[in-house]
């Protein structure tokens, strides 16, 4: 740990660990805000299939009741009740907003060094609502709901991100020319909010084109805001661009909390290996620092994994290398030091 200096600014953080290669990435990125010069109050919480076989329920009203209650959550990966506690927490949290950046980082088989844009996933409605699909004597149905209140709000959030953070266009992702009312609707508030915000481009493309030029013109994306199996299904393409999952942070916002987790799921395959690359649960902890307005410690982390991958004399597997997930966590703290 590092004790040069008298840490400042406390917060209570909800470490929610979960499944498989969850424990794993989290205790490394654990060790590495420990070096930072802040003092964090770590507050444990189960939530996961584990969580289930032992207590009943995948979400406890107690792990609940903790990330209400905390500055911020971490969260590491959900296994097969991820529906019943990732998507659960967002919508009791109200957590609206899910950002997923996708940037290019060195030495990561990126297809092009200039990837670098954000996917704004509308979090609450969609397909992704449990209680909307059920079985029937024929198969099953899904019930897709898609609210005027809550695509105003992620469109126009969207639109601010990309006004604070410098970004000159916004596309709005939809199918509007097959799913014309639900879609339809979402592409008539993109144009009307779009209208609040004179200095940014706008444009819109169907998921399925957008989808073909993630690969083909990946660099000309800057902002994308969609709903939420839309955003779901690109970001994960868009791990696929610049060198996988294991490399792709993402963010929960909302007007009572936020939670950040990688986007890579439990990967039972290697949990308990020790081989999991924990730079994508380093990265949503640099989305945590720059929430939470520690920009100068944000920056000075992401500084270090830019440095680690750029040296890239300790990667893990996924990325070409042999190190091990306490490998790459220790490589950092040196960096950090």
């Amino acid at each position: 740990m590092n004790t040069s200096k008298t840490k400042e600014n406390k917060y209570t953080i909800a470490v929610v660990p979960g499944d498989g290669i969850g424990t794993e990435v989290m205790d490394a990125t654990i060790s590495v805000l420990n070096e930072l010069d802040i003092e964090f109050n770590y507050i444990y919480a189960e939530a996961g299939d584990a969580c289930l076989e032992k207590t009943g329920s995948a979400l406890p009203q107690e792990t609940l009741d903790i990330v209400r209650d905390a500055d911020a959550c971490l969260f590491g990966a959900a296994g097969e009740t991820a529906a019943d506690v990732i998507v659960k927490l967002r919508q009791e949290m109200k957590m609206f907003a899910n950002l997923r950046p996708v940037k290019a980082y060195p030495n990561t088989n990126s297809l092009s060094e200039d990837i670098d844009f954000m996917i704004v996933r509308e979090n609450t409605e969609g397909l992704y609502i449990a209680d909307k699909e059920e079985f029937t004597d024929d198969g099953a149905t899904a019930k897709r709901v898609i609210t005027r209140e809550a695509e105003e709000r992620i469109i126009d959030y969207a639109f601010q991100y990309a006004k604070d953070n410098n970004k000159s266009k916004v596309t709005g992702v939809h199918k509007a020319n097959v799913l014309k009312k639900s879609d339809g609707l979402f592409k008539e508030i993109f144009y009307e909010v779009g209208e609040r915000y004179p200095d940014i481009e706008k444009e819109d493309f169907y998921v399925d084109a957008t989808a073909m030029y993630l690969i083909t013109q990946p660099e000309s994306f800057e902002v994308i805001v969609t709903t939420n199996l839309f955003g779901d299904i690109l970001s994960d393409e868009g791990a696929g661009l610049v060198g996988g999952l294991g490399l792709i942070p993402s963010a929960n916002i909302g007007n009572y909390g936020a939670l950040f987790e990688p986007v890579h799921g439990s990967a039972p395959d290697i949990a308990g290996k020790g081989i999991a690359n924990p730079i994508a649960m380093m990265l949503s902890a640099v989305m945590m620092l720059r929430y939470l307005g520690e920009s100068e410690s944000a920056q000075k982390l992401d500084n270090a994994i830019l440095k680690l991958l750029t040296e890239a004399k300790v990667l893990t597997g996924d990325l070409g290398g042999n190190a091990t997930t306490n490998d790459v966590a220790n490589e950092i703290i040196k960096l950090l030091r």
